[in-house]
């Protein structure tokens, strides 16, 4: 998919092409161009912050969906070092749409753990397209309760559209997978930090997904089902996914708006398939600050305040019928 372009995009590659062409005339040529090309650069920036300063919801979707945007593995090479990947569930085999380690960031000793998609043909049926089957779920349970005994932080970053729906995972035990899952995470004595770096699609993401913290990569998803899928059961057509993704109100602002996340993790202008290196950075610096703070706190305060967070979610005021007594939706 190498070349992969948005429409909403378009201007913006179109508008570098031409800053390449003339960068490429000047030196041949030997003619001095610089005056230009700094004015098509200023304009192309410009044109770049407008753009992405105003993308809908649906083109945040479409974003975190990128064939280029970098994976798990991508973050795994330029903040870990000592990465030392782990596999098998030690009940069934091993699965490659999840990644789990040890490693260290700028020293610090973590565990972590993490949905991985393919690139290439080959590379999405190896990792099933990032989603997970029961004994990836169990793969990463296992590491984590490493990470308990011997008292390392963990790191989940999710980027999954959804658990494996086949047959053979649910003879397996998809849902009893996911369920242990939430209820081991909930009460592990480490501190634990969720990261949505490109789709959190329902149970799915949430079986690596409770944490004392959830950030939210500026272009990503997070919801309890897909756009496409709340279109073709609320409107019987899925091609209203755009209309759908605007009720679903599944960006990251919009779920700091509404308690779900605790932070927005900027991304380099135009999205992180444009800057690894840069997208790779600022997620080392939120990791490590908030390891910082989490680190501080006892471990049976740190449960009992994560399992108090997930407890809080879904209640709302000034229901029309309950006035403004908090009640559970």
């Amino acid at each position: 998919m190498e070349g992969f372009v948005l429409d909403f995009e378009k201007p913006i590659i179109e508008l570098e092409k031409k800053i390449k062409e003339m960068q490429d005339y000047a030196a041949t040529e030997g003619i001095g161009l610089d005056e230009e090309i700094a004015r098509l650069q200023e304009k192309a920036q410009k044109l770049q912050q407008e753009i992405y300063s105003k993308l809908t919801r649906w083109q945040r979707v479409q974003l975190a969906r990128h064939p280029q945007r970098p994976y798990t593995l991508d973050y795994v090479e330029r903040i870990v070092s000592d990465w030392v990947e782990l596999h098998g569930d030690r009940a069934f085999g091993d699965d490659p749409a999840i990644v789990a380690g040890l490693g260290k960031i700028d020293g610090e000793k973590i565990i972590l753990v993490g949905h991985q998609k393919g690139r290439d043909t080959k590379q999405k049926l190896y990792r099933n397209f990032g989603m997970a089957h029961p004994e990836g779920y169990r793969k990463a349970l296992r590491v984590m309760k490493l990470a308990a005994k011997f008292k390392r932080p963990i790191i989940s970053l999710v980027d999954t559209p959804g658990a494996y729906p086949g047959i053979g995972a649910e003879e397996r035990g998809q849902a009893e997978a996911i369920a242990r899952n939430l209820y081991e995470m909930a009460r592990l004595p480490v501190p634990i930090l969720i990261i949505i770096i490109g789709e959190g699609a329902s149970g799915g993401a949430l079986g690596i997904g409770v944490g004392d913290r959830v950030l939210m990569m500026e272009n990503t998803w997070y919801s309890v089902i897909s756009p496409e899928g709340c279109a073709a059961i609320l409107y019987k057509d899925a091609s209203k996914s755009e209309i759908a993704a605007e009720a679903l109100k599944l960006t990251a602002t919009d779920l700091v708006e509404q308690g779900v996340v605790d932070e927005v993790i900027q991304e380099p202008v135009g999205g992180a398939h444009r800057d690894y290196d840069q997208a790779a950075q600022l997620l080392k610096e939120a990791i490590l600050r908030h390891l910082a703070e989490l680190k501080k706190v006892n471990p049976d305060i740190l449960v009992q305040e994560r399992i108090k967070k997930y407890a809080n979610m879904g209640f709302y005021d000034n229901h029309p019928v309950y006035g403004k007594e908090k009640r559970s939706i």
